[in-house]
């Protein structure tokens, strides 16, 4: 916790609070930090115990994945507190977890928001990876009646979702890319020059043409 707190930068807190993560750790210097302590599973049970969010980021960057039980991860999931800690602890380590399916199914139908949106987070992965048994017209109906008008974090998983329904499976970007046009969620996002719109239709549409290059090249 010493060390972290050195570590810690006023510009880098600034940045971090308008995402909603309150800490002032740059995250290189996490990972150069986690690099020298190397897997400890004790010491990163202690640090998730702290509360403090640098420290829980270090925690998820030294743990043992697949060490967690599943009720262990639900508690540490609805405890994360800020964005960059839930997301780190979905996809550093739910995703790596024995008990990742169990938990997606279970988070997806939570009335929490922002437990769902983590579920819709391994819905995405099982999209992109491992679509077989899933209901991906099913899931295009929920996200075309829910995603207009769901919370923020719960929204930006769902559209991620049906960006990634659109451009891993040819067969459903017709309509993913309709929802999208329709819904409008994220049209006017602010993107940086050289980085893709989170507006489903242009990053389906773009991600699809990078793909295509690929498959010429």
């Amino acid at each position: 916790m010493a060390v972290l707190a050195e570590l810690e930068d006023p510009r880098t807190r600034e940045v971090n609070e308008k995402h909603g993560d309150d800490h002032g750790v740059n995250h290189s210097k996490l990972r150069a930090l986690a690099k020298r302590l190397k897997t400890q599973q004790e010491l990163a049970r202690r640090l998730w115990e702290t509360d403090d969010t640098a420290a829980r980021l270090l925690a998820i960057l030294i743990c043992r994945p697949k060490a967690f039980e599943r009720d262990e991860l639900d508690v540490m999931l609805r405890g994360a507190r800020t964005p960059k800690v839930q997301d780190w602890l979905v996809n550093y380590v739910v995703k790596k977890s024995p008990h990742s399916e169990e938990l997606r199914v279970a988070w997806s139908a939570d009335p929490d928001p922002v437990v769902a949106s983590a579920g819709w987070a391994l819905t995405t992965e099982r999209v992109a990876k491992r679509p077989e048994g899933l209901d991906l017209a099913g899931l295009l109906d929920v996200i075309e009646a829910e995603m207009k008008d769901a919370p923020d974090r719960l929204q930006w998983a769902m559209n991620h979702c049906l960006a990634q329904i659109g451009i891993e499976h040819a067969e459903y970007r017709t309509r993913a890319i309709d929802i999208g046009e329709r819904l409008e969620v994220l049209k006017d996002y602010p993107t940086s020059p050289g980085r893709t719109s989170p507006f489903a239709p242009v990053w389906i549409t773009e991600m699809v043409r990078r793909q295509d290059d690929w498959t010429v090249a």
